[in-house]
């Protein structure tokens, strides 16, 4: 009888610990690993802010969500990638504006020539009530959510000579990326706009297969361009941004865990905005001791040339009203 009672006993333990796995098992199956992709090069500050979000997010959801970071193109081009969100091959992107355009036209009105006045315009447009509203237009049209806004930095033209004003170019072969919003100021200019993939812009340089590329400083620099041209002309014609979008699939597999996700990465973002704006401060100089001619250019020209176009609303996807709430917005 007292064996019986014994291996009853023996039997309910075993039990307990097998359910006890079975459950342990569970939670550990749980957990949601995410893809976070974009071009940009390890050494970046968009890369090392976004590995220091996905620590932060697997240290406060206690690894329910575990996001692996993909850079410098290795899961697709910006094209890639902006598509992947939809077909499942990512779950997470850098991706500018101009690109998201494609998708719902009015998230790309910071990106437009000339629209923001310095940092301190965007940085008032990222906390914004328009940015809020342009945000949700872009997940009512695609169903992903823009998660955060970082800086990107001016665009400045790079070449193998100096350019001042407008009619420097004329004619010149320079690469853009693939996206309405940024052939249109060098067509105002009279440039030749060559579409061309970010990871291929260093062999185009080298090899002269475009005369010139624009981007802001803190790229130049780790993209290394200057070793292929030799002047920077500071024509700031663009204060580029970079959106941090998650796909509804991945908002779905969150769940809960939305809001710890959504605070870590604008946390994130705002980081890696204020070291892009102190790298476009100092890096000037830096690029004048490696013996790159950093040119002042007639920016007043270059605006007027542009400007005709940013309130033309058949040839932009805001409205005039989005237009002027957002050039309200500067100090």
């Amino acid at each position: 009888m007292d064996r019986s009672i014994d291996r009853r006993i023996v039997l309910g333990i075993a039990a307990g610990i097998v359910a006890g796995a079975g459950l342990l098992a569970d939670h550990v199956s749980a957990a949601t690993d995410l893809k976070w992709a974009h071009v940009y090069e390890e050494g970046s500050a968009y890369h090392q802010c976004a590995l220091w979000a996905a620590d932060e997010i697997k240290a406060k959801t206690d690894g329910r969500v575990n996001i692996s970071v993909f850079p410098a193109s290795s899961l697709g081009n910006e094209a890639d990638i902006n598509e992947g969100l939809t077909i499942g091959s990512v779950d997470i992107i850098y991706t500018g504006p101009n690109f998201a355009e494609r998708d719902y036209g009015p998230i790309a009105i910071s990106d437009y020539p000339f629209m923001l006045k310095d940092y301190a315009h965007w940085q008032a447009y990222r906390d914004s009530d328009l940015f809020k509203e342009l945000s949700e237009g872009y997940k009512e049209a695609t169903g992903h959510t823009v998660m955060a806004i970082t800086w990107y930095g001016y665009r400045h033209v790079t070449s193998k000579f100096p350019i001042t004003k407008p009619d420097d170019m004329k004619g010149l072969k320079i690469r853009v990326p693939d996206s309405p919003v940024m052939v249109m100021f060098p067509n105002a200019v009279g440039a030749n706009p060559t579409p061309i993939a970010f990871a291929e812009v260093y062999l185009a340089l080298q090899q002269g297969v475009v005369d010139a590329q624009e981007n802001p400083l803190p790229t130049i620099k780790f993209k290394k361009f200057y070793e292929v041209q030799s002047n920077i002309n500071l024509t700031g014609h663009i204060g580029n941004s970079l959106i941090i979008i998650v796909s509804d699939s991945a908002m779905g597999k969150i769940g809960d865990d939305a809001g710890v996700v959504e605070e870590v990465m604008k946390a994130a973002a705002a980081r890696c905005a204020d070291e892009i704006n102190q790298a476009e401060t100092d890096l000037k100089q830096w690029f004048r001791d490696q013996g790159i001619e950093v040119n002042e250019v007639d920016k007043d020209a270059f605006q007027k040339a542009v400007l005709p176009i940013l309130t033309d609303e058949s040839r932009v996807p805001y409205t005039r009203d989005q237009f002027d709430r957002l050039q309200a917005l500067a100090n």
